[in-house]
């Protein structure tokens, strides 16, 4: 594991928190950080090193986009695990390559598909599950911000493989759709680049067509300065709307730890509304408390998927649909 900010916020706080992990090692190559947070943590110089460690079963890649592929196929081929982030390779034909190596050397792959364990997400996926807006016509998933200036990590804002906004949000919100209505029967896909002076796409919008009449919008923009309700979805018998609202990532930056009173709690007011028809036809409104969430669900998927053989919930038919549409042109 590398220990930048995702290391230190997404994963070394759920990993030294999971009874069934212990945080051995983490690759630094310049400053010397993950010691003040984890005290006798072996933090070594290269990858390589790394990998010859035969005491560290699951490797953690969260590098930059462009070296998933290197590396994964490095420590799989170590004859270890590995928990990956998104996005997993820059192509389909990638990742296929990986899967199938991974199960020749006995190794298993786990993608890091956090935002399946957000307060919002696990809402809006409650309600279809409950089938109070019957049958869906029109859902969209989205993701503003406003970041009108280029981001300050340099391989972000490169026009290399796994770049852009669509390759840094787009797993999300797909796998978001794919894990719920599964692989679309077709798509449309829209890029945009408007910042000053971006390389790379700070603008996407795709349109998952299914053949039931569901039509699935997943959309993300740099330059929101309104941000737009995250959620939206509209069925025969009434809608739905949730605020992205989310806390965790906000927590963790503050150094508050998974466990902890509060942790992954929504604020009040952040309530998705429920709109029905009643027998009447008159509007019926309720609000929505979403449960707390914790991103320490996802690696005790990993634990069991390890120590029990429990199949992981990120299937690699979904991981391969999502990047079919990210690499399309």
């Amino acid at each position: 594991m590398a220990y930048g900010m995702s290391g230190k916020v997404f994963h070394g706080p759920f990993l030294q928190a999971h009874p069934g992990f212990n945080l051995h090692a983490v690759t630094e190559r310049h400053q010397k950080n993950a010691d003040k947070d984890y005290p006798g943590i072996i933090s070594y110089d290269d990858i390589d090193t790394l990998l010859a460690d035969p005491e560290i079963e699951l490797i953690v890649i969260n590098t930059p986009n462009f070296t998933h592929y290197d590396y994964a196929k490095q420590a799989i081929s170590a004859g270890k695990h590995i928990l990956i982030e998104k996005p997993f390779t820059a192509t389909s034909a990638e990742a296929k390559e990986l899967f199938e190596l991974a199960e020749s050397m006995g190794t298993k792959i786990f993608v890091y598909q956090n935002r399946r364990w957000d307060s919002d997400f696990t809402a809006v996926k409650n309600i279809i599950e409950s089938e109070k807006l019957g049958k869906l016509s029109e859902v969209h998933f989205r993701y503003d911000r406003y970041k009108i200036e280029l981001n300050v990590k340099a391989f972000k804002e490169e026009n290399v493989p796994a770049s852009g906004l669509q390759y840094d949000l787009g797993p999300h919100l797909l796998d978001q759709a794919i894990s719920i209505f599964g692989k679309p029967d077709s798509f449309h896909k829209i890029l945009g680049r408007n910042r000053p002076n971006t390389l790379v796409d700070d603008f996407f919008s795709i349109h998952l067509a299914y053949g039931d009449g569901l039509n699935v919008f997943v959309h993300a923009n740099l330059l929101v300065t309104d941000v737009q309700p995250a959620f939206v979805l509209h069925g025969t018998n009434g809608s739905f709307i949730k605020e992205r609202a989310d806390v965790q990532e906000e927590q963790l930056l503050m150094g508050i730890k998974p466990g902890e009173p509060g942790f992954g709690a929504e604020a009040r007011g952040k309530e998705g509304k429920l709109t029905l028809r009643d027998h009447t036809g008159e509007k019926v409104q309720e609000f929505i408390q979403s449960d707390p969430s914790s991103y320490i669900a996802l690696f005790d998927e990993v634990y069991q998927a390890l120590v029990n053989d429990k199949p992981y919930p990120v299937k690699e038919t979904e991981v391969l649909a999502q990047l079919e549409i990210l690499e399309a042109q």
